[in-house]
């Protein structure tokens, strides 16, 4: 009998683990924000954090940054977009960087709202240029088709939104309630941090990058955010939101990275289909980190772009 119950106790203790761990972790609050650079604000769905960057006047370009990577990822992106004049707003997703970790499912919808809150709080009634990278891509993508008017142009680095194989764990972890909540917040910390330490030794262009990336895990709420995304936004190929936004005539620009893993090159051809005006640009020796390892590759094609755009090629 004692041995039954050492065992159930076991059980309980390997059951509860994960979940225990992830309610020890900072939870976003006043203290966490205290050096947070630039501003917040209370939005329909919590707190945003965000910054702008640049001069005070001069076109709008809005910057959405990815599934696991806090909005420093645009630092060097950022920067570069203002000297070309650029006002250029960056903002952390709920569950990310220092924005709250909302409730709710994240997808199309989620996201949608928080840009659109932003948008409207900043008093932006102009169109303006919307670069996303990597699920950020998919946001802007489906922000688009929804508002066109609001969208000047679409600029995709590495984007997400054309449908690509997770892996069998990952779409077990991704399909599956409850077990599945339970296999991500005990394998995905050791796995967030494999991946991002096997970039260190990378040149970057945004100093302390991985550092961001790795300190998301000691957040409370962002391995939910990371699933509740997987399970939300993800999954879901953006095949008519890509055509409508063709329709609409809005000029897109995608980067890719010859060496992506994450969001394979292949994925070009497919939205190379669904629009068939895009501009495809390729930066040869990236992977998926393109926005801070090949910054400047990523600014030299879009200020050829928007030259070419300028001279009416």
């Amino acid at each position: 009998m004692t041995w039954v119950l050492f065992l159930l106790a076991l059980v309980a203790v390997i059951a509860l683990f994960p979940f225990a761990r992830e309610a020890m972790r900072q939870p976003m609050n006043a203290e966490a924000r205290r050096d947070a650079p630039g501003d917040v604000v209370h939005l329909s769905q919590g707190i945003t954090h965000f910054r702008w960057i640049g001069p005070v006047r001069g076109p709008v370009a809005v910057c959405v940054h990815g599934l696991t990577t806090p909005s420093m990822v645009w630092d060097a992106v950022a920067k570069g977009l203002a000297l070309m004049g650029f006002r250029v707003l960056v903002y952390d997703l709920y569950g990310r960087g220092y924005s709250d970790r909302a409730p709710g499912l994240q997808d199309q919808d989620f996201f949608i709202r928080q840009l659109e809150d932003l948008l409207n709080d900043q008093g932006i009634t102009e169109d303006v240029t919307l670069l996303g990278y990597s699920m950020g891509g998919a946001i802007v993508t489906a922000f688009a088709a929804r508002h066109p008017e609001r969208a000047r142009r679409l600029i995709l680095l590495a984007p997400a939104g054309m449908g690509h194989d997770l892996g069998k764990m990952a779409r077990f972890t991704r399909d599956t309630p409850i077990l599945g909540d339970w296999l991500m917040l005990l394998r995905y910390p050791a796995a967030h941090m494999q991946g991002t330490e096997a970039e260190r030794a990378l040149p970057s262009e945004v100093k302390g990058i991985i550092d961001y990336q790795q300190a998301e895990l000691s957040k409370r709420g962002f391995i939910p955010a990371v699933l509740s995304s997987l399970r939300g936004i993800l999954p879901r190929p953006l095949e008519e939101a890509h055509r409508q936004i063709s329709r609409e005539g809005i000029p897109v620009l995608a980067i890719w990275g010859r060496e992506d893993k994450v969001i394979p090159i292949r994925a070009m051809g497919k939205l190379a289909q669904w629009n068939r005006t895009a501009r495809h640009e390729v930066i040869e020796g990236a992977g998926h980190g393109l926005t801070y390892t090949h910054a400047s590759a990523v600014l030299r094609v879009i200020e050829e772009t928007l030259t070419a755009e300028a001279v009416g090629d």
